[in-house]
């Protein structure tokens, strides 16, 4: 299996600092923003990146300054890569992968082949000219020029890579090595980094440039005025980024943007849109679409834009807890603009990266993956996951690998016990919560013309409202299937949604096979002990202050997913307390969750901020029609009531309008 890829981009690595990074760095340049609805926001300037260090010790090892030649060894495709790019760095040219090629071996695809070229390799295919027309078209620029400088690495041996091909030559100027650091750091100029973003937007647009998304976004506003959106140009007046939220978003994320996943699916595979979308989980457990993001520059300054952009949208409201797929430049960006949330990588994406990472050690040990898969997913203390985690690695000998001891170190941004200090809204730990990832797997694996993706996308964001009126609709059908005859049950069926119920339901017969022991006692709280059958490494500590009813287990799972765990239970059970505690029930997980004026999440501080502006009294206004506009299309009893409430409610405004006016007229 064969295939191009202009950027390797690294999960974990750019993280930590492990692998370099040869995309488009952040160039200062003046970016535009153009905007709808909302005032411009005006972004700071980019700074430079700094990737292309992390990896120099490696290559020194190798020799500093020295060339590269056939036959050529190297331990891994990542030290070919680390050499290649610091020998670039010394005469001062960009690198990147422009073609890999990977064998199925065992029933797994292994890598075998990597070719890392010079940033002006290559020439950009011209499209046929369909357009029968005399119109004239601007001319598309490219930084590339046709540069055969290569350097080609095959796998001989597992932990041997070897120069098959070799190109020194260059058919253009490269700066002398005195410049050699400034460029490597830069990447590009302003110019090149503005003609790349100008191919990027070739490959999603064609030749038809932006007009047809500015249309698009345009249309949906004046059929809908709740709709927000807003475009970042750059210094030729040429679309960077766009971002745009539905009405329906805004109103979803007032009761479960607590927990947000920024969802950049895309970067897995080239041939997708560069189509990101800012997700989350609702009262029943699915996936909640809360705004939707073009991402054509993908440097810090680009994400800090799209982020500080949808949270205008959001009117300043932070989640509690903030995950992406990316590394460095993406995590730099959440950092500056969601203070106060906890940032977290997608373990899911982690995961699925060590089955590329350890193709070799998983066709040696099919058991592996498997393995870590518990280790991460089921281990719920920190001195448990460190304990099944070293043993693993000494089972398997692994003590030695790189990649395991970069996941280890940044064990704290993507392993749920040592994420228990804020909610992620996830129910089950070792099933993932659907996301948009799925969708683009069922109906983009080639490249799909944009306003056809979005449209689609449009379609599916629709059948997930569709879906989840239906479940709140069944929410007032029959109780729940009871497996025990405890009230605690009985209670939690009443109150939480089919799926919250469910996993409640499972904690509460996991308590059933823990023994819980009361160890201390005092006038306000009491300590309990609370086991697996005996089990001593199993022991969890639960402490229950019975005068506020709050109740905290060293297992941090309510925190983590705001359901009391089977260790709490075990002691509720122990001590006869036969109803949960109000501080123990978390509304969004509710029948109730869309009932009131519930807004999660926290206010971002701005000094600037006028919460009685104009725009924030329509925001506030259409979020309220559009919940009666909700609601109502449940029967036609509702739809009746809500059509002559909202119409009474406009003629009486509309006479206080009027009333004003008259008064203003008579000073």
């Amino acid at each position: 299996m064969e295939f191009s890829s202009s950027e390797d981009r690294e999960l974990v690595e750019d993280f930590i600092d492990v692998e370099d990074d040869t995309g488009t760095a952040d160039v200062d340049q003046p970016p535009g923003v153009m905007t709808s609805h909302v005032h411009c926001i005006d972004p700071s300037e980019g700074s430079m990146s700094t990737a292309g260090n992390e990896l120099l010790p490696v290559a020194d090892e190798l020799g500093k300054n020295a060339e590269p030649y056939l036959g050529m060894e190297f331990a891994s495709d990542a030290a070919a890569r680390a050499f290649y790019n610091e020998y670039a760095l010394g005469l001062g040219f960009g690198i990147r992968v422009a073609r890999s090629r990977s064998e199925r071996r065992k029933g797994t695809e292994v890598l075998v082949m990597k070719r890392f070229v010079c940033m002006k390799e290559g020439h950009h295919k011209k499209k046929k000219d369909v357009d029968s027309s005399n119109k004239k078209k601007r001319k598309r620029l490219s930084i590339r020029e046709g540069c055969p400088a290569m350097m080609e690495v095959v796998r001989r041996a597992p932990e041997k890579w070897v120069i098959t091909k070799l190109v020194l030559e260059h058919t253009h100027v490269i700066v002398s090595p005195d410049k050699a650091r400034e460029v490597q750091l830069l990447h590009l100029s302003g110019k090149e980094h503005a003609d790349t973003l100008q191919e990027v937007r070739r490959n999603v647009f064609g030749d038809t440039g932006a007009s047809d998304l500015f249309t698009y976004l345009m249309r949906r506003q004046s059929d809908n005025s709740g709709f927000f959106y807003n475009v970042q140009v750059d210094s030729r007046n040429c679309l960077r980024n766009a971002v745009w939220v539905d009405a329906r978003s805004k109103i979803s994320y007032k009761y479960f943007g607590d927990a947000v996943y920024f969802d950049t699916t895309y970067t897995q595979n080239e041939n997708m849109l560069p189509f990101a979308a800012f997700t989350g989980v609702n009262h029943h457990g699915d996936c909640v679409v809360f705004g939707c993001a073009l991402v054509l520059d993908k440097t810090e300054s680009s994400y800090a834009w799209i982020f500080e952009t949808w949270l205008t949208a959001m009117d300043k409201r932070l989640p509690f807890s903030f995950t992406t797929d990316e590394g460095k430049t993406m995590t730099e960006a959440v950092a500056k603009t969601f203070p106060q949330c906890f940032h977290r990588l997608c373990r899911w994406r982690v995961l699925s990266k060590c089955k590329k990472k350890l193709s070799d050690v998983y066709m040696r040990f099919p058991e592996l993956h498997n393995e870590l898969k518990r280790c991460v997913n089921e281990c719920d203390t920190m001195p448990v996951f460190d304990m099944f985690w070293g043993s693993i690695l000494d089972k398997y000998d692994l003590r030695e690998n790189t990649w395991l001891q970069s996941l280890f170190e940044a064990r704290n941004k993507w392993v749920p016990a040592y994420l228990t200090g804020s909610f992620f809204a996830e129910l089950s730990l070792t099933r993932r919560a659907e996301t948009i990832s799925r969708f683009y797997r069922n109906n983009f694996s080639t490249r799909a013309p944009l306003l056809s993706f979005i449209t689609t996308f449009d379609q599916h964001i629709d059948r997930l409202y569709m879906n989840e009126a239906q479940k709140d609709l069944a929410l007032f059908s029959p109780e729940q299937l009871l497996k025990t005859n405890s009230i605690l049950e009985k209670q939690a069926a009443s109150i939480y949604t089919r799926a919250a119920f469910e996993f409640f339901q499972m904690e509460l017969i996991e308590s059933l096979h823990h023994y819980a022991v009361k160890v201390q006692e005092s006038p306000y709280e009491a300590k309990y002990y609370v086991e697996r059958d005996g089990d001593p490494p199993t022991r969890h500590t639960v402490v229950y202050n019975g005068a506020e009813e709050k109740v905290w287990c060293d297992c941090c799972r309510f925190a983590f997913s705001a359901i009391l765990c089977r260790h709490v239970l075990g002691v509720f059970i122990l001590a006869d307390i036969d109803m949960i505690p109000e501080p123990c029930i978390t509304k969004r997980w509710t029948k109730k969750a869309k009932t009131g004026p519930v807004f999660v999440g926290r206010i971002l501080e701005d000094e600037n901020r006028h919460t009685d502006s104009v725009t924030s009294r329509f925001s506030d206004l259409v979020c309220d029609g559009m919940m009666c506009g909700e609601k109502g299309t449940l029967s036609e009893g509702s739809f009746k009531f809500a059509k002559e409430l909202l119409r009474n409610a406009y003629r009486e405004i509309d006479k206080l309008t009027k009333a004003g006016s008259q008064q203003v007229g008579n000073r």
